[in-house]
């Protein structure tokens, strides 16, 4: 997902303290809190014995409530992406339970949470991650209560450790605009492609060879995707996969296909995009950028593009 230098609209810089980690283009922050030095009790296991097994932890305390606009993601979903940028970003994860294997209700209420109606959380179907890492200015700490209602998924982070730089080390959701790209000024990167072109080439996606299977990771492109929609919320897209010539051309475009739907499901899933401003179709072979006699140029022609269908 993409890091955006910015401040939060309608928050002050101590209130919007820096973001620890990247959310999708449909997040809310629905309430941001910092205590300059505090302690918090990490739960470090699942409920057991009348009790949730905790770590007392000091420093630096953020806590947020985030609310994502969505009605059709898993708490799986919604978490995933998190706990992929944490292990990403060196930390360890601690505890990762569900609902039941949390321990339920004590589960639940021996936990400290935020309160609704910022953050909600759903006693019959939440997830609960705890992680840390050890950096050059001290131990810190992340956790996460991650919820769903029929409405939008929630997430309360909490994270613990050294003062973090309020002024250059704050984040926003992929999609926000940063400083320098304010409505109505031109985007820079894919989305620039997508405004002087129309299309893109995502240059960054893996598939192993033969699958349609998108690897389970972030890829910037995507993000990026997602915020083109989120500054143009008018205008929808075309994935498009093709392939090199090896196989037979039916084969070769069901593959593509699949290909395609794949990262459409993926911006559904992980961004929180529309599935009804999204399209996948597959060219096989029929499209190529580069000869296919050579390992360099078949390599070349296995690609997903982007393309914009409509601008109204």
């Amino acid at each position: 997902m993409i890091r955006l230098a910015v401040f939060l609209v309608g928050l002050s810089a101590t209130t919007a303290q820096a973001q620890v980690l990247d959310f999708p283009a449909n997040a809310v922050l629905q309430t941001s809190e910092v205590s300059a030095f505090d302690s918090y009790d990490l739960p470090v296991a699942i409920w057991a014995d009348g009790a949730i097994p905790t770590k007392p932890v000091e420093g630096e305390i953020t806590r947020q409530a985030w609310r994502i606009n969505t009605q059709a993601l898993t708490t799986l979903q919604l978490l995933r992406p998190l706990r992929d940028q944490l292990r990403d970003d060196g930390y360890s994860i601690i505890l990762d339970c569900q609902t039941e294997a949390c321990g339920g209700f004590d589960f639940r209420f021996g936990t400290t949470t935020l309160l609704p109606p910022e953050m909600q959380i759903n006693i019959g179907d939440f997830r609960f991650l705890a992680a840390e890492r050890s950096t050059p200015d001290g131990d810190e700490y992340v956790s996460l209560f991650v919820s769903r209602t029929a409405q939008a998924g929630f997430v309360q982070l909490t994270r613990v450790g050294p003062a973090r730089d309020t002024a250059t080390d704050i984040a926003a959701p992929a999609g926000a605009a940063p400083v320098d790209a304010v409505a109505g000024d031109p985007p820079s990167g894919l989305g620039k492609q997508l405004d002087d072109a129309g299309r893109a080439v995502l240059a960054d996606l893996e598939f192993a060879i033969g699958s349609s299977s998108l690897a389970d990771r972030a890829f910037d492109s995507l993000a990026e995707i997602a915020a083109y929609l989120t500054r143009y919320p008018d205008r929808s897209i075309a994935l498009v996969g093709h392939t090199d010539t090896l196989g037979a051309l039916d084969t070769n475009i069901a593959l593509s296909r699949q290909r395609a739907a794949s990262v459409v499901d993926r911006l559904v899933a992980d961004y929180g995009v529309s599935r009804s401003r999204l399209a996948a179709e597959g060219m096989g072979y029929l499209a190529p950028v580069a000869s296919n006699l050579t390992a360099e140029g078949r390599s070349a022609n296995r690609r997903v593009e982007v393309i914009v269908t409509s601008a109204d």
